[in-house]
């Protein structure tokens, strides 16, 4: 977390935690939802303002945490805002490199043990990681055919997308309480 986010914390303690307003799709695309995003319907189903400042996604990442229940969000200064997830806490990209498949996650972080694969009744692939559980993003599910193929990653196991947050403890639309 970024020190100005911690000192504004300590200058703050008592900002309203926001919810609703920010959400992660299945590509590691964050998107803005304001009132009128939100009333016109759920997301992903209505998406909202995809954030494409390098800045802003940059400072998202350097504060993206979650809490006690699982619930990701946001540390934006004093206010915690919570994030409404497509598919999983984290997304998750494969490439070819010099030392075989090289995975990262949205937030750019390197991930280096893939300890389970499933995927869902919709086709998808998720890891479970020494980050957490991530989607694969769909563009890199060449590559993931071929890393499973090989053997690099466990056999994937056939699972129910709604089982998936219970299993791992994450949550995919955090609410009050």
């Amino acid at each position: 977390m970024d020190d100005i986010v911690k000192a504004a914390l300590k200058k703050w303690p008592n900002v309203p935690d926001c919810y609703d307003w920010l959400a992660l799709d299945a590509r590691g695309d964050w998107y803005m939802r304001d009132d009128r995003i939100q009333a016109a319907g759920p997301f992903p189903l209505v998406k909202g303002s995809r954030i494409v400042h390098d800045k802003l996604k940059e400072f998202i990442h350097r504060n993206y945490d979650h809490d006690d229940r699982g619930a990701w969000f946001f540390q934006n200064g004093p206010q915690r805002v919570y994030v409404v997830l497509e598919a999983a806490p984290w997304v998750l990209g494969v490439q070819r490199g010099d030392a075989g498949f090289e995975l990262d996650a949205h937030t750019s972080e390197p991930v280096h043990e893939v300890r389970a694969t499933f995927v869902d009744e919709h086709g998808r692939l998720f890891l479970h990681t020494e980050l957490g559980l991530g989607v694969l993003r769909s563009m890199d599910m060449d590559v993931a055919a071929d890393a499973l193929v090989a053997g690099v990653w466990p056999e994937p196991e056939e699972v129910a997308f709604e089982d998936l947050a219970a299993r791992f403890g994450h949550v995919l639309a955090p609410r009050k309480g």
